[in-house]
């Protein structure tokens, strides 16, 4: 069985502004449930996590709770929270009593929109890290390199809360050893607190056109080491992914820049860990038994 941990979807016109960026034509359509079980379907992945866009509007979660409410294969719903606002709480109650608010699995804030790279040792971001532990949601981190500290920061500071680490923390893979050298002692002190996961997704946007799975080779090697596979999982980052590679194509490169893993450790990756951080276990019921099945990992 696969996991796919971090995917999106959206209609450009209900307010995805950063999408008229020049270089992201490919991406700026609608992507629907429909598109989405088209994919996974072909690609044999058995379950997803929907994840916010960069809407940022409450509105974005009531439509994804919906979608998943009405589509199997979206097992959970990682939703956008203004993490700084005095009602934290209040909002993530009034997502649950939503349609499909039973789909809730976490929340994300756009952290690598704020210029300041401290910007997770705010108190009223600490507040609302621990309003989000107190709702027993896990925080994913959608983070640049330069806030990989006081993210460590923030994980030591609030160890009831399970963060999980999007994309790596966005290392400049396109820029080789020297990407490396900036992002593997700051992700390895924030993989250092056990409270912390990590999503190998992203990368073939980092690494830009004309990646190869030995440019992802280093970094996936660090992950691994740092967080173990029991701490990793798949993401493909789809529809965004699309700028550089197919969804196929994502797949593909993580399993041939992983290094030599146990089937357990691969399947960890693949789907134990996403299960278990995100509690799927017993949403994988909605699943029809063939795609619970699907795949090697």
């Amino acid at each position: 069985m696969i996991i796919d941990a971090h995917h999106h979807l959206w209609r450009p016109e209900r307010g995805y502004d950063w999408l008229a960026a020049p270089g992201l034509e490919p991406i700026r359509r609608p992507f629907t449930p429909a598109d989405l079980t088209a994919e996974i379907a072909a690609a044999g992945v058995a379950g997803t996590v929907l994840v916010e866009g960069g809407r940022c509007h409450p509105e974005e979660a009531a439509e994804f709770l919906g979608y998943a409410a009405d589509t199997p294969a979206i097992l959970g719903v990682v939703a956008w929270i203004d993490v700084a606002a005095p009602d934290v709480a209040e909002a993530i109650g009034r997502y649950r009593r939503l349609r499909g608010g039973e789909l809730l699995t976490g929340v994300r804030a756009q952290v690598q929109g704020e210029t300041d790279p401290d910007y997770l040792d705010r108190p009223e971001v600490r507040r609302g890290l621990a309003e989000v532990a107190g709702a027993g949601l896990v925080f994913d981190l959608v983070i640049r390199v330069d806030q990989l500290p006081a993210a460590a920061r923030a994980a030591r500071a609030v160890p009831d809360l399970q963060f999980v680490l999007d994309h790596l923390g966005k290392p400049r893979i396109d820029e080789g050893a020297a990407g490396l050298r900036r992002w593997r002692d700051p992700l390895a002190a924030l993989a250092a607190n056990g409270n912390v996961a990590g999503k190998l997704s992203g990368l073939v946007t980092e690494a830009g056109p004309g990646w190869s799975a030995g440019d992802l080779r280093p970094f996936v090697a660090v992950a691994v080491r740092e967080f173990g596979p029991g701490r990793l999982m798949f993401g493909s980052d789809w529809p965004v992914c699309l700028l550089v590679a197919d969804y196929p194509g994502v797949c593909g490169a993580l399993r041939e820049s992983l290094p030599r893993l146990s089937a357990r450790d691969e399947h960890d990756i693949f789907a134990g860990t996403a299960v278990r951080v995100y509690d799927l276990a017993e949403r994988l019921g909605r699943l029809p038994a063939r795609a619970a099945g699907t795949g090697a990992a």
